[in-house]
């Protein structure tokens, strides 16, 4: 094994530690060495270039993706729920881990009663808020940001009946309260519960070595996720879920556009074989946006411009 040592970046929440540690091991057992670097914001790092010239959008990636830019790491873990779908100019997506639990969680007071009444829900997530909504008109939902342990503590401290979590990111880090309940019917973001590792472009070694860690159903079905999103968004940020099970030798696909109050709903559902993969994401966006997509995309832009 050639004596590189991959040096992998990462944000320094608990979360995204785990997911850096989480690959160090894997690449460790196949006989690589590392190191883990986490990167400080990108407040602290000068640029002669404009970001927008980088290619660069994602809040999430900003700073490792200049970390990588710049020579100070070689790969990057992200959850790939995070990742923005057009990725920067000589970064490429090395691997994507085998998926973890897809499903949007609620954490709660241990007390229910507010469904079926009125309640006050927290969720930072477009995507949480108008499926909330959509389902419970009566509620209020509160804005509610920054990394799972501190979202964990707002809740704490504040009087709100409960908040929306992805299953996977309390899980990892085991801190998954007992008083949840799965919210089976919220469609989750595009490629919630799975990992991704970026790597510079023309690094093949460290292409190679994150190569062996890809998990090729997940892959797919993130593949189709993703593709879903792009072809919705076009830089916008909306209410978008979707999700692609693979099952025998189908793929089984659902996407869901909302509008911010979560009053309108465009759905559309797909079961395909599975050699018909690549363009999955892209057609049924295409028949969301012929249903009215169009539209209510346009309204969304506009609402979120106020």
């Amino acid at each position: 094994m050639v004596e590189k040592t991959i040096r992998i970046g990462t944000r320094d929440s608990e979360l995204a530690l785990w997911q850096a540690h989480t690959v160090e091991k894997k690449l460790n057992d196949l006989g690589y060495k590392t190191e883990i670097t986490a990167v400080k914001s990108q407040g602290d790092i000068l640029l002669d270039k404009p970001l927008y010239e980088l290619g660069i959008t994602g809040i999430f990636t900003k700073t490792l993706d200049i970390a990588m830019i710049n020579g100070q790491v070689d790969i990057a873990v992200h959850s790939m729920k995070d990742v923005p779908t057009a990725l920067p100019i000589g970064i490429v997506q090395a691997a994507v881990l085998e998926r973890a639990n897809t499903l949007d969680i609620l954490v709660h007071k241990g007390n229910l009663d507010f469904l079926d009444t009125v309640g006050t829900i927290a969720t930072g997530s477009l995507r949480r808020q108008a499926q909330w909504f959509n389902r419970y008109p009566n509620h209020t939902v509160v804005d509610l940001r920054g990394n799972v342990n501190t979202r964990m503590k707002k809740l704490e401290d504040n009087n709100w009946d409960g908040a929306v979590f992805a299953a996977a990111g309390l899980e990892r880090i085991n801190l998954k309260p007992s008083n949840f309940i799965n919210l089976d019917w919220m469609i989750p973001a595009p490629a919630q519960g799975a990992m991704v590792i970026v790597a510079m472009a023309n690094d093949e070694f460290c292409r190679d070595a994150a190569a062996e860690l890809n998990d090729i159903e997940t892959e797919v079905c993130t593949h189709i996720e993703r593709q879903f999103l792009k072809t919705l968004e076009g830089g916008c940020t909306a209410p978008i879920g979707a999700l692609a099970v693979m099952q025998e030798d189908d793929i089984i696909f659902k996407g869901v556009l909302f509008s911010l109050d979560g009053k309108q709903k465009i759905e559309v559902n797909k079961t395909v074989p599975l050699e018909e993969w690549k363009k999955l994401g892209y057609k049924a966006a295409k028949e969301v946006l012929e249903n009215g997509g169009i539209s209510l995309m346009q309204s969304i832009r506009n609402d979120l411009k106020k």
